[in-house]
This record gives structure tokens, C-alpha cells and sequence, in this order.
């Protein structure tokens, strides 16, 4: 490989680098933490996924009637929003 030849692999090598660098994340959660119960939905023997867009374990359990599925409550459950209260301190 002739030093031209070389350094242009070379580029074009960083910059394949620094395009997949900058490439979105993938989202690694697997749980919602916007919703406390998740379906667990059996594809095959190993393979699953969760679908954790349930409000009510009710919900949950209607929704996986009669599929190779589950109910659990979410281990990230972030809670319902607290809202701030206004207290008047008086001195």
C-alpha cells in the first residue's frame, strides 16, 4: 500500500469513528419509570420483552388474557409527581 493510499484509509477510518460516535444512544432502561406495572410478553423460550405502559395491575392483567405473558410491578416506578405545597412561615 503506497503512504497516499495509506493516509486516506486512514481518514476515512477516523471518520467512521467519529460518525458512529456521535450516533444517538440507544435507550438502556428496559422499564418505564412513568408507569408501575409492566407486562412481561414471552416471544419463545428466551426471548421476551417488557411493556410497561399500565397504570393498574387490572389493566395490566386484560391486556396479557390469553398470550404467554405476565404482570409485575415496576421495580422503577418513579411515583406519581408530588406537588409543591405552598406553606405561609410565620415568624
Amino acid at each position: 500500500m503506497t503512504p497516499h493510499r495509506w493516509r486516506t484509509a486512514a481518514t476515512a477510518s477516523t471518520i467512521l469513528a467519529a460518525l458512529l460516535s456521535f450516533a444517538a444512544p440507544a435507550r438502556a432502561q428496559t422499564f418505564d419509570p412513568k408507569y408501575p406495572v409492566c407486562l412481561q410478553v414471552f416471544q419463545s423460550f428466551k426471548d421476551y420483552y417488557y411493556d410497561c405502559t399500565y397504570a393498574t395491575m387490572a389493566q395490566c392483567q386484560a391486556s396479557g388474557s390469553g398470550r404467554s405473558a405476565s404482570c409485575l410491578v415496576n421495580p422503577y416506578y418513579a411515583g406519581p409527581k408530588a406537588k409543591r405545597s405552598k406553606k405561609s412561615t410565620t415568624y
